[in-house]
């Protein structure tokens, strides 16, 4: 199979492209990978906006990104830019478009970067299917050259960059009815648009494949980065990471250190923004940790392999490995049984499995019984290819970068052997990331790419603590849910109501919910698709009016926010999902 998208599975190489300059900073080439965020104040607002703008720069925020959803909150970015500026703030400022080309046009005069979302910025949404002949198909590819034509004169004559920000929630209907809600989807709707750039010859851009579902998204990715080298090698534009909708608190950035840190393994990124329900200068942090490894000088490295083998699995579409049925003190491990949750025996004879409940671990490291391998080491990997179906793990010690130790050892064992993740080779030495970052990065990657029967956190040296996030690293993967699910948007200039207020209640009162998902946004603009497969929205319509959603379909409108938790409880009851607290 093809891994286009990377040189190598098994050695850290960061993915060589053109520099994009936006305002005096420079994006991909030699640059570090820069970290951004998004204001949530009201584009209208210049004051609470200069003030929001001021907390993320001193916090390090190197890109700073506003909503303009009307030509009128574009033009206010003359002000805050102004402010800011007079204020001594060179942070260059991107304005977020959907739906209104001449917002986006008004927008260009005042910031240095648009960010144009190609699912919407000339299409209306209808949801409506429909078989579209060629013809047809480029007559619509026809009304985006007109629409888009005058934004890509007016960056190129000004030195303004453009993102091009495909999401899965808003992809066309032109594209959701020929390619479907799926990555190829997604990455055609942004090289539409790049097209059409290049025709004019434009190429100040940068890409980026957002979704809420994390394996979509890195499947997004690799997916764009090997179109594009396809295209040719003048295809090489920088790459902006994120998972959208991706929450608060752990549960957030374990999702959101899975989805970019699978990606900055495989060398792809050279900006990203950790996407929090929380306040955005929350997002700097974490957003900077996730880069430090792997900015220039600090690179991951490793001693490259005489010979390759062939992927372990297919970097494009998700296929759980198909390991054999082991048992250990009567725990399951395999293809079919749940990723169990390991920890070291004293931790394990430490904990109340009363007080634990769903969060307990299944079994001790020392009982599992993992053989221990260095796979780079021709003699250890013998030691099991004629050996019964066993659980494998990679040495304490392989100096090698955890993800791409586990991958070189998922390639080299027979698949029917079931393999132990661990979040660190190096158990009590400091290392850069903190144990749930370093949990989502060295092994909810390697879940989402279907490596991985059981997990072992040591970096976290509380044993209810590390239970608990190990559980959590598995749902931030998608792989096993062990309590409620949710989707919750990192609000913005066009959030409808408070959504962190309206988050934390929703929790409060669906938190024992296991195993449903819930979706919190802001507003529509990526509301529906993002929350596709949710089983319940809860979705700003209008200032403070809530709409709801089963799915994709819009259920009550209009709802008064101080009513509408208790009308998402009544919807939850009335599908058969609710049951009542313990």
């Amino acid at each position: 199979m093809s891994t286009l998208h990377c040189p190598s599975l098994y050695q850290y190489t960061r993915r060589a492209t053109r520099e994009v300059i936006v305002g005096g900073l420079g994006i991909g080439g030699a640059n570090p990978i820069r970290i951004q965020s998004m204001l949530t104040s009201d584009t209208l607002d210049t004051a609470s906006c200069v003030k929001e703008a001021l907390a993320l720069a001193d916090a390090g925020c190197e890109i700073i990104r506003l909503t303009a959803q009307t030509k009128v909150y574009a033009a206010n970015l003359e002000n805050i830019a102004r402010e800011l500026r007079a204020a001594g703030c060179q942070v260059p400022l991107v304005a977020d478009i959907h739906f209104k080309p001449d917002a986006a046009m008004e927008a260009a005069k005042w910031v240095e970067k648009i960010r144009v979302n190609p699912g919407n910025f000339v299409d209306k949404k209808k949801f409506v299917e429909r078989d579209y002949t060629d013809l047809e198909y480029e007559e619509e590819i026809e009304k985006i050259r007109k629409a888009f034509t005058p934004l890509v004169l007016f960056c190129k004559e000004h030195g303004r960059a453009m993102r091009l920000g495909a999401n899965h929630g808003s992809l066309s209907d032109r594209i959701l009815n020929r390619y479907g809600d799926t990555p190829d989807g997604m990455v055609e709707s942004a090289l539409e648009f790049a097209r059409i750039a290049r025709e004019l010859d434009y190429h100040q851009l940068v890409f980026s494949m957002k979704s809420s579902n994390v394996k979509v998204m890195i499947q997004a990715y690799r997916l764009l980065v090997k179109r594009l080298a396809e295209e040719g090698l003048d295809w090489n534009y920088p790459i902006h990471l994120g998972v959208t909708e991706a929450g608060e608190g752990e549960d957030a950035r374990i999702k959101s250190a899975t989805g970019i840190g699978s990606l900055l393994a495989d060398g792809i990124g050279d900006t990203l923004r950790v996407s929090l329900t929380e306040d955005p200068v929350y997002e700097i942090a974490p957003g900077f940790e996730l880069a430090a490894p792997y900015q220039p000088g600090a690179a991951v490295s490793s001693e490259p392999l005489l010979s390759e083998p062939a992927a372990p699995f297919d970097p494009f579409v998700y296929t759980k490995r198909k390991a054999d049925v082991i048992t250990r003190s009567g725990v399951t491990l395999g293809w079919n049984e749940p990723v169990r949750v390991v920890l070291p025996k004293a931790a394990c004879e430490s904990l109340d499995a009363a007080e634990m409940k769903d969060f307990m671990p299944e079994l001790a490291y020392e009982d599992a019984a993992a053989v221990e391998i260095d796979p780079r080491c021709a003699e250890d990997v013998a030691a099991v290819q004629e050996a019964p179906a066993t659980l494998v793990t990679v040495k304490d010690g392989v100096d090698m970068p955890l993800p791409q130790a586990f991958r070189l050892l998922a390639a080299l064992i027979p698949s029917r052997h079931s393999i132990l993740l661990k979040d660190t080779l190096t158990p009590g030495a400091r290392e850069a990331l903190s144990a749930p970052m370093a949990g989502g990065v060295n092994m909810g990657s390697l879940l989402c790419d279907g490596v991985g029967n059981a997990v072992l956190v040591r970096r976290e040296t509380d044993p209810a603590k590390a239970a608990y996030l190990a559980f959590n690293i598995l749902q931030a993967s998608g792989v096993r849910l062990s309590k409620t699910e949710y989707v919750s948007c990192p609000s913005c200039g066009r959030t409808h109501y408070n959504i962190q207020e309206a988050a934390a209640r929703i929790r409060k009162a669906t938190g024992h919910l296991k195993g449903v998902k819930i979706a919190i946004m802001g507003c529509i603009v990526n509301g529906p698709g993002e929350m596709s497969d949710a089983d319940f929205g809860y979705v700003g319509g209008a200032p403070n009016k809530i709409n709801l959603y089963v799915g994709h379909t819009p259920v009550e409108m209009n709802i008064p926010q101080e009513e509408a938790v208790e009308h998402l409880i009544d919807l939850i009851k009335s599908h058969g999902r609710w049951v009542d607290p313990a």
